[in-house]
Parts: structure tokens; sequence; C-alpha cells
């Protein structure tokens, strides 16, 4: 569900309690709008007076519940940093004094600004140094050590057949926008392509490139040339096609002119094997990557310096990169204040330096035992749902079963965190740069990437931060994770009854919990391996009920000719649909241990659920931010994700009354029901 404000992380041990009306503060009817019935409107119904009235902030491109959790999360995180860094209590802490580095030098505006491009003025030169493909590889070779791989570069973690030991993954040229943009000749498409070349040659004349608006030109032929190698957002979830292991003395007779062999060993990749993410970017590597299109190679390597360094150096350019990339592509209409962007880039470098402060000040440990319990009520009733399902052979369903048992929950925080110890940082004091600094993160990262090839993978290891409003599973460990961060309210409420809590954050335990078995997770074994462990006929009875869903979504239009990707959304959508189906069902066996809350504003439990669900998706956006969502995010827009949901499922029905003639109503044999 792509990553607070102050509150009582107890509330698990309140909310899994029957509530009273005298104890309950309901605001499930703040937003409702009574003239929309529920059975014609469900998601206006519940926010409609919301929506009439919310507006989106300037510095954002959209505002609702998950953006409203977030920004009183970068409130009280950005005063929590503050505190922590100006404390002199703590002016010997190393990890204080390495978020302060980071912090002063990101919003010493006036030192960044008297720098222009001096920070990346060697980087600049070093490519105009490039005279022949000798030349390149050399400086690729230095420039993967320094973190950065735009043509192509390496990646270690668990390898897809064997997951608990780490594997090196070959990956391919980075582009500077998502495929979809490069692959689809669409209107909205040639706009955005014509936006972007204006952007690149802005950023090329701002480093004194001769010709700069032809050799923008250049460069997005030359993205789309790579781009019609590369996989389409609809066949990337196919995890099969992204499995392709080659021996490194195989990999070393793809390329004429750049020995890949040579150069993973020389950035300090030492391996026999190499899985490759995307195989004909490989095939097509000599046709891309040649000495005929060294000038083009150069030149992209520029705008790719200049415009990865652009956030970090003057004004002028950091405001020529919000532009094109927040603006004129998401309709973000200004900057987000500085301090909250200085926390996103301690989050984005050092976020687990910056959590253990963050995790000790708001997280107590009481609140893992209490969400683990909500969990266990999601996990029995997923026991249930796999027993009844009327398509799947009974071979499966013990495989399903072994799966599921095989979970692991972690909430809060890791079992272990980071050791940055090794991360020396220069304060402004001690004459030090954002720029420096930032490089000697990238330096760090990089150690730590090889540190991990040959060895087991860490089990302990997070790939989320402990602060974020978000919730994630990893299929290669089998793993759902739940942040301190997404622990409050409208999603989890202190003050709520069950069905209000089953309806927000139970419904997001589902929708993890059921990413282990979507169209790409079920292709996962319990332990983590990429595994077929499905009968042939239950397969592809799966296939054809997912693409009904495929179906449902692909006819939401966002915006004019713009539709949902159903293909490319199906993972999100399958867990959404699992997870509301897997919570209403706990929420049933939850009542059932202990007695159903009485009604509440008129409400009675179920409805309060589907209300609490629906309200978790009340959103406003920009038209632009909905046009680029469906280009490259695999989540649908909320609003379809908490209408489409409701549709299929019996229980919504049954609690608002639908029937023929509804807008809301869909016959029963026509209601998708996977898991």
């Amino acid at each position: 569900m792509k990553k607070p404000f102050l509150f009582s992380v107890t509330a698990l041990s309140v909310a899994m309690t029957a509530c009273s009306p005298k104890t309950y503060q309901s605001t499930l009817m703040e937003g409702v709008d009574p003239q929309v019935a529920p059975q014609q409107d469900f998601y206006r119904y519940v926010n409609g007076k919301w929506l009439a009235t919310a507006q989106i902030p300037a510095d954002r491109t959209s505002w609702g519940t998950l953006a409203e959790l977030n920004e009183l999360n970068e409130k009280r995180s950005v005063e929590l940093l503050q505190a922590v860094i100006f404390d002199p209590k703590l002016a010997n802490d190393p990890k204080a004094q390495r978020l302060k580095a980071l912090y002063e030098s990101y919003t010493d505006l006036s030192a960044r600004e008297k720098s222009g491009l001096a920070p990346i003025q060697a980087d600049l030169t070093k490519i105009d140094q490039i005279q022949n493909f000798t030349d390149l590889e050399r400086y690729l070779i230095a420039e993967t050590q320094q973190g950065n791989d735009v043509l192509f570069g390496w990646s270690v973690f668990a390898h897809l057949k064997n997951s608990r030991q780490n594997a090196i993954y070959f990956s391919n040229a980075d582009l500077g926008l998502s495929n979809d943009y490069f692959q689809k000749d669409t209107p909205e498409n040639r706009k955005t392509l014509q936006l972007y070349q204006d952007y690149i040659s802005q950023m090329l004349a701002f480093a004194e490139v001769k010709n700069p608006k032809q050799k923008a030109k250049e460069i997005v032929n030359f993205e789309k040339s790579i781009a019609q190698t590369l996989f389409t957002n609809e066949q990337r979830r196919d995890i099969q096609k992204r499995y392709n292991p080659i021996k490194v003395s195989e990999l070393a007779n793809q390329s004429r002119h750049i020995n890949l062999a040579n150069y993973l060993k020389a950035v300090g990749v030492n391996t026999d094997e190499v899985i490759v993410w995307e195989p004909d970017f490989l095939k097509q590597f000599d046709r891309l990557i040649n000495p005929q299109n060294l000038s083009v190679i150069k030149d992209y390597l520029r705008f790719r310096t200049m415009s990865d360094a652009a956030p970090y150096l003057n004004k002028t350019l950091e405001d020529a990169h919000f532009e094109f990339y927040r603006h004129k592509l998401v309709g973000q209409k200004q900057q987000r204040p500085l301090d909250k962007r200085a926390l996103r880039l301690i989050n984005g470098q050092v976020g687990q330096e910056f959590a253990q402060f963050y995790v000790e000040k708001f997280f107590p440990t009481s609140a893992k035992k209490d969400l683990l319990e909500m969990a266990s009520y999601l996990v029995k009733a997923y026991h249930h749902r796999i027993d009844n399902l009327t398509w799947m052979s009974p071979e499966t369903k013990a495989k399903a079963k072994v799966k599921l048992d095989k979970f692991i929950t972690e909430v809060g925080y890791p079992n272990k965190w980071k050791d940055y110890s090794k991360l020396q940082l220069k304060s402004l004091a001690e004459g030090g740069t954002l720029y420096d600094n930032l490089r000697k993160v990238a330096a760090w990262n990089y150690q730590e990437a090889l540190d991990k090839i040959g060895k087991p993978v860490d089990l302990n290891e997070w790939g989320m931060l402990p602060q974020v409003v978000n919730a994630s599973y990893s299929p290669l460990m089998n793993r759902i994770v739940f942040p301190a961060g997404i622990l409050q309210a409208p999603l989890y409420d202190i003050h709520a009854d069950p069905a209000v809590n089953f309806g927000a954050i139970g419904a997001i335990i589902g929708h993890e919990i059921t990413h282990g078995f979507d169209d790409s997770g079920s292709k996962f074994d319990g332990d983590g391996n990429l595994q077929d462990w499905w009968t042939k006929e239950d397969r592809q009875k799966f296939e054809a009920l997912a693409d009904q869903l495929v179906a449902q979504f692909d006819k939401f239009e966002v915006a004019p000719n713009v539709f949902v990707n159903g293909r490319f959304t199906l993972g999100e959508n399958i867990a959404d649909l699992g997870g509301l189906s897997i919570a209403y069902d706990a929420l049933k066996l939850y009542e059932k241990e202990n007695g159903k809350a009485p009604l509440i504003e008129n409400l009675s439990s179920d409805q309060r659920f589907f209300m609490s669900w629906t309200r978790s998706w009340r959103n406003k956006a920009t038209v632009q931010s909905l046009t680029h969502q469906v280009k490259s995010d695999p989540h649908a827009p909320s609003e379809y994700r908490a209408l489409a949901t409701v549709l299929n499922i019996n229980g919504f029905h049954n609690t608002f009354g639908t029937k023929a003639g509804d807008a809301m109503f869909k016959p029963i044999n026509e209601r998708i029901q996977i898991w």
C-alpha cells in the first residue's frame, strides 16, 4: 500500500476489547454525504462531505487519509530530528552527529548556492575525458563503486530459488522516466516525452553542452531504444520471466565492446553466476552500448549526472528538477518545506539511524504483541477461506496452508539495526559539504552490498523504515512487516471498536498476507523459493479469476482516455480483495469469541467495518499525478481500490441491501472471489 502524530500504541489491546458507545467517539459520520445513498455510490456516501471541502495542499499532488497520516508523521519526525541534532547532551553521540551533518549540510542553502556546479565539476570533466570504450569502461567501473550505475550494474539480495542465500543480479540501464512513457505511443506519452526532452536540454545547457536541444532529442531516442528491450509494466508481473541465471564466463561473451565479466571483477563482485532481470537488454547490449553510440552515451551520462545531483545543488538546478519531475509530471505546485525535504533526505540516506530515535520515543514494545493478536485472527480466517475454496483442489489447498503457517509477522521495527559506525560524515564546522557527505553514504552502501556477496541472507534486515506509514510483504522471506508509523488513527485508533480497526488495519494485514498468494507471490513457496507448488489445473483456474479482476479495473478511467492498467495493478488488486474479505471473516471470528459491539451512531458493526475501509482510501489527486500513477505505480488510484473491492464481497451487499438497479449492485454470480 506504496510507504503520524504522537499516539499511544498500546491501543491494539484496547481495540481488541468490545467498546461501548460511551467509550467510543466515532468519526465515521464526519465525512458522510447524507444526500448520497450507499447503494448508489458507496465511496461518495462515506467520503462525500470530506471530498466537497478538502483541498490538495500546494506542496502535494494528492490529499487523503494516507497523506494526512504522512503529514502528521512528518511534523513530529521533524520536531524529533531537530531536538536530537541540537541537543547538547548528544554532542558526542555518533548517531546524532551523523544526522546533524546531513541535516545542516542540506539546509545550508547559502553554501550550496556558492558552490554552484563545483561539487559535480570533476564528474563532468571525467565524462568529457572519455575518448573511447576503454575510457568508458574505466569510467563505469569507478562510478559503480560510487553507487552510480546508469547504463548497467549489479545488486545483491536473496536468490529466487535459494532464498536463504544471497545472489548477484545484473541490472539494466536506468531510465529517466518509467518504461511506459517510452514503450507506448499515446498522445499523453508524447506530450510527457516532449516536456522531458525540454528538461534534458535545460540540464545540458546548465552544463554548457553545445547544441543542447539536438542532443536532448538524441538522448530521448537512445532511452526509447533501451526501453524497447525491457519488459513492459504488465510483463514484469511474471517473475518467472525475470529469473535468467547465467554463468559469468558466458556473460563475458554478451558484449564485444565491454567485458562484463571483467567489469564485475573490477568493481569487487566475485561470483560464478548472475541472475539477469532483463534478458533482452543483455541480448541487445551491443546494439545499444557500442562505439557508434559513444557520443550520445556521454551526453546521457552528463545529463544524468546533472539531473541526479540537481536536488542537492544550487536553487536554480533544484528548481528545474522540481519543475519537471514534480510540477509538470505530477502537478505539485510548490516545493515541500526545507525541513521536511531534509527529513526525506535523511530517511533515504541513513533512515535506520533516525529510526532508532523515532521508535524509542513513539513506539513501546507492547504494541507488537497487540498487533500479532489481531493478525492471528486474520490467519485463522485465511485457513477457513482456503478450506472453503470451490475452485482449488485439496492438494494445492494443503500446500497453501503450509505456506500460510510459515508466514513471519514483524511489527514496529527490525530485530537488529544497521551499524553505521564506519560511516564518517563531516559537519559544517568540520568543513563538510552536502555532496561529499552523500558520496560517503553511497560508498558505505556500496561496501554494505559487497559484504553480502557469498553470504546467507540476513533475516533480520528490513527493506522498509520503521517510521513510515506503510506495510510490506517479502515473497523471498515470506514475511509481512508493519512499521511503527502505520499504527495510528484512522488506520488504527485507540478509541475505535473492533469493527473499525478490522476494516482499516485489519484489511491492511490481510492485504499483505494475500500478497503471498497474488499473481506473483503465489509462485513462491513457504520458504520463499520460486517454485511451482500448484497443480496445472488450479493455476489455470486462478488465472481465469485474475483475468476477471483485470477486466474490472481496465474499465476505470482516471482522466480523459487514461485508464487503470488492470494487469499492471493485478497484484495489489488481488491483495485488496483478499485482504478485505479475510478481515471481514476475521471480524466475524472475533465477534463470535468476544461478542458483537452494539450499534454506534446507529451503525452496525458490519456497516462500520465497510465504512472504515472506504474512509481509509478517501483521496483527492491532481490529474497529472493520476496519469503518472497508472503508468508507473502498481497500485490503482484510491477511489477504485475502495469501490471495486466492496463490489465483489457478499458481506457488503448483505449489509447495505443492494438490489438490482442500484449502481453498487453486482449480481452474485459476477462477484469475483479469489481468496
